[in-house]
C-alpha cells in the first residue's frame, strides 16, 4: 500500500476532527483524510488476511483431533474464522480497494498477515494454546477496536467477536483436559507454551514508542488503546491461568510488579518480529503456497460464478 501524499481540504479535515472529538463515528460514504482512509483499510486488509491465514494452523489439525467432537468443533472454528475474512473484506472494499486485488496481494506476498500465523502447529497441544492464548491476545485488540471510530469497521467486529469468545471457549476446554491429564500431555502443553510465549507477545506489535503508526490511529480514534496497554491487559488476564492449573510461566521474568501495578516482562527478540512479517517465517512460505494452491484449485468456481452473473 502506497502512502497518500498531498494536504487534505483544510475546512474538510476540520469537521471530520470536530466530528470524531464529539463522539461521533465515520460511515463509509462520508468524507474522511486520506490518511485515515489509508490507515483504515491497512488495519482491516490485514485483519481479514489474518482470519483468512489463521484458519490453516488449526486446519491442519481436522484429521488428526483425538475425538469426533474435537474434530467437528475444529470444522466450526476454521469455517468460523475464514467467514470472518470474508466480512471484513467486504468492510475493507468499501474504503477503495477491490477484494480480487487484496487477495491477489496476500497470495502474492506483498501484503501482510499476523505474526503468530508463520508458525508451525506441532502438536494437539499446539491447537489448546492458539484456541486460548492466540484468540485470547486477538481479543484484547479486537475487543478494544468495538470502540473504533470507523463504524463499519467497530459494527463487523461485534459479530466477530461473540464468536471469537466462543472459541476462546473451546480452547479452553482443551487446555483444562491436558494441563489435568497425564504427565505426557501436561509436558505437550508446556512445551506448546513455550514455543508460543514469544510469538504471542510479539502479537500486539512494537513498543508504544517504536510504533510507526500508532500515534496518528489513536488521534483519530481507530485505535483506543495502545499497544502496551493490549500486551498488559492480555497478561492480566491469561498469565492467572497458566499459574492456576500449575504451569511454568515461560519467561523466567515474568512477574507482577505491585508498585506499578504492571507485568514484567523479557523483551521478546523484535528482529525475529520484523523478519516474520517481512514474509520469513518458519511457515510462511508453505502456508502461502498452500494458500495459492486452492485459490487455482478453485478458479472453475470463480469463473461459473462469473459467467452466471452475465447470463443472469
Amino acid at each position: 500500500m502506497t502512502q497518500p501524499s498531498g494536504p487534505d481540504d483544510p475546512e474538510k479535515l476540520a469537521a471530520f476532527e470536530a466530528k470524531l472529538a464529539s463522539g461521533e463515528r465515520i460511515e463509509a460514504g462520508e468524507w474522511m483524510p486520506a490518511q485515515y482512509r489509508f490507515e483504515c483499510l491497512r488495519l482491516i486488509q490485514m485483519h481479514a488476511n489474518s482470519e483468512l491465514m489463521g484458519a490453516l494452523p488449526e486446519r491442519e489439525w481436522i484429521p488428526r483431533a483425538p475425538t469426533l467432537a474435537r474434530k467437528m468443533a475444529l470444522v466450526a472454528k476454521v469455517q468460523d474464522e475464514v467467514g470472518h475474512a470474508q466480512l471484513l473484506y467486504r468492510v475493507a472494499e468499501d474504503l477503495g480497494k477491490p477484494r480480487a486485488q487484496m487477495l491477489e496481494d496476500l497470495l502474492s506476498g506483498k501484503s501482510k498477515f499476523h505474526n503468530v500465523f508463520h508458525y508451525p502447529a506441532e502438536t494437539w497441544a499446539d491447537v489448546a494454546v492458539i484456541q486460548v492464548f492466540v484468540d485470547g491476545a486477538a481479543m484484547q485488540t479486537q475487543g478494544a477496536l468495538r470502540s473504533c471510530s470507523y463504524a463499519p469497521y467497530a459494527r463487523v467486529l461485534k459479530r466477530i467477536c461473540y464468536e471469537e469468545d466462543f472459541h476462546i471457549r473451546l480452547g479452553l476446554d482443551v487446555y483444562k483436559t491436558l494441563a489435568e491429564g497425564t504427565a505426557g500431555q501436561r509436558a505437550m502443553l508446556q512445551d506448546a507454551l513455550d514455543r508460543w510465549w514469544q510469538p504471542i507477545m510479539h502479537f500486539f506489535g512494537p513498543r508504544d514508542q517504536a510504533s510507526p503508526h500508532l500515534e496518528t490511529m489513536m488521534r483519530w480514534r481507530i485505535k483506543v488503546k495502545t499497544n502496551d496497554e493490549l500486551r498488559q491487559q492480555f497478561l492480566r488476564q491469561f498469565v492467572p491461568l497458566i499459574v492456576d492449573y500449575g504451569l511454568r510461566l515461560p519467561d523466567p521474568r515474568l512477574k507482577w510488579n505491585e508498585a506499578e501495578q504492571r507485568y514484567d516482562y523479557s523483551e521478546p527478540d523484535w528482529e525475529e518480529f520484523k523478519r516474520v512479517i517481512r514474509g520469513e517465517g518458519p511457515k510462511t512460505a508453505a502456508r502461502l503456497r498452500l494458500r495459492n494452491d486452492y485459490w487455482n484449485q478453485h478458479a472453475w468456481v470463480r469463473e461459473a460464478m462469473t459467467a452466471w452473473g452475465r447470463a443472469a
